[in-house]
């Protein structure tokens, strides 16, 4: 009985060690992938990546509905990257890279263009 009882108290704290590396963000941005870095958005999407690789991801459909994502970054496709954790992941397809034109950053994420704002709220 007194190793069940040490197994069920062990087993939140190993969960949450897991979870903690899992949001650390990891191995941050590669270096020729750093113009990602930033807050990107349009009228229905705010996309925040961070430095360490961390993604705060918001979407406002027309019918009211949002779909949102914290995670890090866990690789890089081409130019599309996977954000994910414990063993849930979402891949962004970024067809046009982050690229400056007249002053303003944009990319094409999932067939939405993005503008890079300073904006933090969404």
């Amino acid at each position: 009985m007194h190793k069940n009882f040490s197994a069920i108290f062990a087993i939140p704290f190993v969960l949450l060690i897991l979870f903690s590396c899992s949001f650390s963000g990891g191995q941050g941005i590669p270096e020729d992938k750093k113009d990602y870095i930033g807050t990107w958005t349009s009228t229905e999407i705010y996309l925040d990546i961070s430095e360490n690789g961390n993604v705060d991801y918001k979407r406002e459909s027309a019918g009211g509905s949002t779909t949102s994502i914290k995670a890090p970054i866990q690789k890089f496709e081409g130019n599309s990257f996977v954000v994910g954790a414990l063993g849930f992941d979402t891949k962004f397809v970024v067809s046009k890279p982050p690229h400056e034109e007249n002053g303003v950053w944009t990319m094409t994420v999932d067939g939405r263009e993005l503008t890079k704002t300073t904006f933090q709220n969404f």
